[in-house]
C-alpha cells in the first residue's frame, strides 16, 4: 500500500460550510469492504452550504462517497492541507482506469484483438479490458479475493472459502461475478509464504 504523508489541519464544521466543489480535501480511505487507516484525496459532491444538518457528503478520488460528521470526534472527520498542521498518511493513485466507450467500423472479433494487443503492447499486460465512459483513478493498495457461501455458519474459522484472485487492485472486483450461492470477501494483500517443510 502507497501512501505519503501531507500536512494538513482538521476542519469543524463552520469551516467546511464554507468549502466550495473545487476545494481539494481529504477524507477517510477506509470502505466497507477495506479497512484502510488512511486518507484520500476528495471534493464535496455540494457546496458545503447547501448541506444540513452537519452531515457532509465527500467523494474520493477513487470514486467512493462517504458521508462524514467533522464534529464527530470519533469519525476521521474532514482535512485540508496545511503546512502547519499534522501529518496525516494519505493514499496514493496506482494509476487511472480509463473506460472508453468506442465504435470500430466494420469491426470483427479480429479487429477488437488487434485493439487489445495494442493496448496490451503500450501499457503492458495488466489492462483489464471493459470499455465504458468513465475515469476513476485506481488506489494504490493491493487485495485478496475470496468466495465463501452466502449464508455460511458462523464459527467456521473461514475455512469454508475458496481463493479467486491475489494480489490484485480493488477496482477489478467490479468486473467480476461470485458464483452463484457464493460471496466476495475482500482483504489486504498478504504475502503468501511457503511454510512446507524442507529436507
Amino acid at each position: 500500500m502507497n501512501t505519503e504523508k501531507v500536512a494538513a489541519r482538521r476542519l469543524t464544521a463552520a469551516e467546511v460550510s464554507e468549502l466550495g466543489l473545487q476545494d481539494k480535501i481529504f477524507v477517510t480511505a477506509q470502505t466497507e469492504e477495506l479497512r484502510l487507516d488512511c486518507y484520500a484525496p476528495a471534493t464535496l459532491t455540494k457546496s458545503g452550504k447547501s448541506f444540513e444538518g452537519g452531515s457532509f457528503t465527500a467523494r474520493t478520488v477513487f470514486g467512493d462517497e462517504i458521508h462524514i460528521l467533522p464534529d464527530n470526534a470519533e469519525e476521521p472527520g474532514i482535512w485540508v492541507a496545511d503546512e502547519a498542521g499534522e501529518e496525516i498518511e494519505v493514499l496514493q493513485s496506482a494509476g487511472v482506469l480509463l473506460n472508453l466507450a468506442l465504435f470500430v467500423p466494420g469491426g470483427n472479433q479480429e479487429s477488437l484483438e488487434s485493439l487489445y494487443a495494442a493496448a496490451r503492447e503500450a501499457f503492458g499486460a495488466g489492462i483489464v479490458q471493459r470499455w465504458d465512459e468513465e475515469v476513476v483513478s485506481v488506489p494504490d493498495v493491493k487485495i485478496d479475493l475470496f468466495e465463501e457461501p452466502a449464508r455460511g455458519r458462523k464459527g467456521n474459522g473461514g475455512q469454508n472459502r475458496d481463493r479467486r484472485a491475489l494480489d490484485i487492485y480493488p477496482t477489478r472486483v467490479r468486473f467480476m461475478e461470485a458464483s452463484a450461492g457464493w460471496k466476495f470477501v475482500l482483504e489486504l494483500h498478504q504475502e503468501h509464504v511457503d511454510d512446507t517443510p524442507t529436507i
